[in-house]
């Protein structure tokens, strides 16, 4: 990607395809550029003039240099087009032109055709199948919908052009503006990692928003996301969030770590944060654009309604937010400036008959308390009450503190000259007391957002010949998948395995189980039956002079279930004493926009039932892979709870580090289980292994 300024700034527009028909795009889009700062070039080989300007018939025809060119051209010849542009010296596209990879196989082809000339031109090219670009810094509607963008600050970029469109007519109305708009389109060459990029590199973009639908490189946007969101929030509507996402794979990580689990760890992890509706991704870039960011994750309500009170505080105790205690020194100050009866405790009730002053004063009060993060004025329509005046006096009490204040002015038409005002002002204004709660609670994760340190992952000292080699073996073999004889794959990345050995005859059982110091655990060694114990396929507690016959019996077992099964011999493991430890679960699933999915949570035969788990995307480090053991609801068990002892959860989050190495430095492991890791006061230890592998991700 070059510098992406002359997109949305160029001096010369350009338009392929450039007409005065009725009914055409290249009459939207030439009608739209009319406003332009700059100036419109058409292009059209079978025209003079469009719209009084004088026509050119191709891009390599126009006299002066050319900044962008906008292709409303038929697919067929849109490609053409595009090769012109390179060949011109243009160094911004945007085709508008559908017909592309989202229609078939010709298409497809197309499209990969545009990116081959984007690549050897070195163009910025959006879309195709895109609704076009605007940039309000020079009057830009370089797209053929039929409304402008207000001027602001937000810069907006979405997938869908129609979600553009609606999004556009819906802003104005509420008197929304934007800096830079963007249609994504295919995204053929430029994608959303792109955008926010090029936003958070400029100082007229505060807030980024968007609706996606899918993330083309999960890890990048994740990388370039980290390094925006300390100076840029962003905020998105990801959809899709409710479909079964990708489809569920043979491990008990594939199965409970979906797609959208992916991306909800994702952009977590990126510091985006996810709207679920456009009410909320308006709401939280509407505060975050207009409104500092809080000291803390407290607010005050004020208000001259009880009920209303009570949603504000039912809100408040939804979101990650607090209502404020208030210091001694505020509940004296309230007690001197409200009448008796009105309640000084949070959420403040300064009365029904409460005029705009009484509201100023008990909101400055409260601004000054130090445990006061946030504010909400909360009125409701009285004869006594001025809405204008509350509108003005909260706008100034909200300056003097510079604390973030959110308004909810319950009524209509009465309040549209105060939400007029107050909108001016950048203070945010809501009919819904939860809407206004919700918009606060963005400020506060955004504050937790711009705090972030990303520390580097540990990079522990491995075998990786040694893992690459056991990988390579098993990509020889008809099945593509691991099972326990591939532990010596934990052993090469330090994760604690119980000692043993696969072997493929009874007598070699018995030699080896001799080995081993007590009892033998043994189970079936087949990359194929993933859930052994469900065949009868694991026998524990074997006696030296009972090896021989239980491996026979096991094998025998493998083969009656499944005839055509991969049967590698018997897995003979020492004896790991699971009442003395907790089952655990790490795992991984390689999620095809993000890459591995790690995932932690209790282990054994539940782990698809209770679904307790964390995830994350590799890399990991330390903080991460802390949080993970931290945030199940099962953590208390691994901590001593109902007397039993604490686990050794500093060895969990080492393995979970080292796994996270393993599957970063091997993407042929396409998903991997180590269920149970048995983890006990003293340390860990992986008693199962099951793993997926990609032969044709394997490096030379």
């Amino acid at each position: 990607m070059g510098d992406l300024s002359a997109l949305f700034a160029p001096s010369t527009v350009a338009v392929v395809g450039a007409t005065e028909r009725d009914g055409a795009v290249g009459r939207a889009v030439t009608a739209n550029l009319l406003a332009f700062d700059g100036e419109v070039v058409p292009v059209n080989p079978n025209k003079e003039t469009v719209f009084d300007r004088e026509c050119y018939p191709d891009l390599g025809s126009v006299p002066e240099s050319v900044d962008l060119a906008v292709v409303v051209v038929p697919a067929a010849v849109a490609v053409d087009a595009v090769r012109d542009a390179g060949a011109a010296g243009i160094e911004n596209v945007v085709v508008l032109t559908a017909g592309f990879g989202e229609a078939g196989s010709k298409g497809a082809t197309r499209e990969r055709e545009l990116r081959e000339i984007a690549s050897e031109y070195g163009l910025n090219l959006v879309g195709p199948n895109s609704v076009g670009v605007m940039s309000t810094s020079v009057n830009m509607n370089a797209t053929f919908g039929p409304e402008s963008a207000q001027d602001g600050s937000i810069s907006f970029m979405s997938q869908s052009g129609a979600f553009i469109t609606a999004v556009l007519d819906w802003a104005n109305d509420r008197d929304i503006g934007f800096r830079d708009v963007v249609s994504l389109g295919n995204k053929a060459v430029l994608d959303e990692r792109d955008f926010v990029e090029a936003w958070g590199e400029s100082d007229d973009t505060d807030v980024i928003i968007g609706y996606l639908e899918d993330i083309t490189d999960g890890g990048a946007f994740i990388e370039t996301a980290q390094e925006i969101t300390r100076e840029t929030p962003i905020v998105v509507v990801k959809s899709g969030r409710t479909e079964a996402g990708a489809q569920a794979a043979s491990s008990h990580t594939g199965a409970i770590a979906g797609s959208e689990r992916a991306y909800e760890a994702g952009l977590e992890q990126a510091g985006v944060i996810r709207a679920e509706t456009v009410e909320e991704l308006f709401d939280a870039a509407s505060m975050l654009d207009g409104q500092p960011l809080p000291e803390n994750e407290t607010v005050a309500v004020i208000t001259n309604a009880g009920g209303p009170g009570v949603l504000a505080t039912d809100a408040v105790g939804d979101s990650r937010l607090e209502l404020a205690s208030f210091t001694d020194d505020t509940l004296g100050s309230f007690e001197e400036i409200l009448p008796d009866e009105a309640n000084i405790y949070n959420p403040v009730d300064v009365l029904g008959d409460a005029a705009a002053k009484r509201f100023s004063d008990a909101l400055d009060v409260a601004l000054a308390d130090p445990n006061v993060g946030a504010a909400l004025v909360l009125a409701c329509p009285t004869a006594v009450l001025s809405f204008e005046e509350l509108a003005e006096i909260t706008t100034t009490t909200q300056a003097e503190h510079d604390l973030p204040v959110a308004a909810c002015l319950m009524g209509g038409e009465s309040t549209n000259e105060a939400r007029d005002r107050l909108d001016d002002a950048g203070i945010p204004t809501y009919f819904d007391p939860s809407r206004a709660i919700a918009g606060l609670a963005s400020l506060a994760r955004y504050r937790e957002i711009s705090t972030r340190e990303y520390g580097a992952p540990t990079s522990f000292d491995v075998d990786r010949e040694r893992a690459r080699d056991i990988i390579r073996r098993a990509a020889e073999r008809p099945s593509n998948a691991l099972g326990v004889e591939a532990m010596e794959l934990l052993d090469a990345y330090g994760i604690p395995t119980p000692e043993g050995t696969v072997v493929d005859t009874p007598a070699a059982a018995e030699r080896h189980a001799a080995e081993i110091d007590g009892d033998v655990v043994m189970k079936i060694a087949s990359p194929d039956i993933q859930h052994k114990s469900d065949i009868g396929g694991v026998r524990v507690g074997v006696s030296d002079d009972e090896v021989a016959d239980a491996y026979e019996d096991l094998v025998a077992r493998a083969k009656n279930y499944q005839p055509n099964a991969t049967v590698l011999g018997v897995q003979l493991q020492e004896r790991v004493d699971l009442d003395a430890g907790t089952e655990t679960i790490v795992g991984m699933n390689r999620d095809p926009q993000f890459g591995p999915l790690l995932l932690f949570g209790l282990g054994g035969i539940f782990v698809e039932i209770l679904e307790d788990v964390a995830v994350r995307i590799a890399p990991v480090n330390e903080s991460m892979a802390a949080e993970m053991v931290g945030e199940i609801d099962a953590a208390p068990l691994l901590r001593g709870a109902r007397g039993r002892d604490p686990v050794d959860e500093a060895a969990l989050i080492e393995t979970l580090q080292r796994l996270s190495q393993l599957v970063t430095d091997f993407p042929a492991l396409l998903e991997l289980d180590i269920n149970p890791l048995v983890a006990t006061p003293e340390g860990v230890v992986a008693v199962d292994l099951a793993a997926t592998i990609d032969p044709e991700e394997l490096d030379p």
